[in-house]
């Protein structure tokens, strides 16, 4: 295995819409922060009334699953044997890139700040020739074409039932494989995210959280690959 591709798909991470700038929920909080309801994240914590006549409202608004699932990933042994390229895909269909060296605030609203920056600037720092957090320029299917994995794996609760350790063993024959973890609350993954899928496998016989399942996959791989 040259490299595993974690791909966090459909994450709650995104501005405000438009359609909620007026709501008197995003407008408090934004004016607590200092900034314009459209540079902000949506947060469920915060503007849960705004978000009542939302479209997949029960997607949306969970910065906090993104913020877990990428400071596991990132500490992980396998990321810091160099092993590891992180993606997060959000749900209005950006794709974020992430340098394998950034260290995430482990703060939560330091890390709310970052990714706000991030989304109104384009890239972290803004004015780095070479950035630890950058949005890139074309979409899932376009990051797809550029790793160009061997084989891709989506993690479901709808998928095969399979072992963690023989899906680690699978994922180590790979020269590039992708793991596609959904980074959302509940619901299911768009046709879109399911057609990249060679497969779609379950670790569990009950749902399991976001973070849960970027853990048990990548202790499990690097157990496979004998990393300690």
């Amino acid at each position: 295995m040259e490299k595993l591709h974690l791909l966090l798909a459909e994450a709650g991470l995104e501005l405000v819409p438009k359609e909620l700038w007026s709501h008197p929920a995003v407008r408090a909080s934004a004016r607590r922060r200092g900034k314009k309801p459209g540079e902000i994240l949506l947060d469920v914590a915060l503007h849960h009334s705004a978000m009542v006549n939302l479209g997949e409202r029960w997607k949306r608004g969970r910065p906090d699953i993104a913020h877990f699932c990428m400071l596991l990933a990132l500490g992980s042994p396998l990321n810091k044997a160099g092993l590891l390229s992180l993606h997060v895909h959000t749900y209005d269909g950006r794709v974020i890139g992430v340098a394998p060296h950034v260290r995430l605030p482990r703060n939560y609203n330091l890390f709310l700040g970052l990714i706000e920056q991030l989304l109104v600037e384009g890239r972290v720092p803004p004015d780095a020739s070479e950035p630890l957090l950058w949005v890139e320029e074309f979409g899932l299917k376009g990051l797809v074409e550029r790793v160009k994995p061997t084989r891709v794996f989506l993690l479901s609760e709808k998928g095969r039932l399979t072992r963690c350790r023989e899906l680690a063993a699978a994922i180590a024959r790979e020269d590039r494989p992708m793991v596609v973890v959904g980074c959302f609350q509940a619901g299911d993954f768009r046709e879109e995210t399911l057609s990249l899928a060679n497969e779609v496998v379950a670790i569990s016989q009950t749902p399991l959280d976001a973070w849960v399942v970027v853990a048990k996959v990548l202790s499990s791989l690097e157990d496979e690959l004998g990393l300690t």
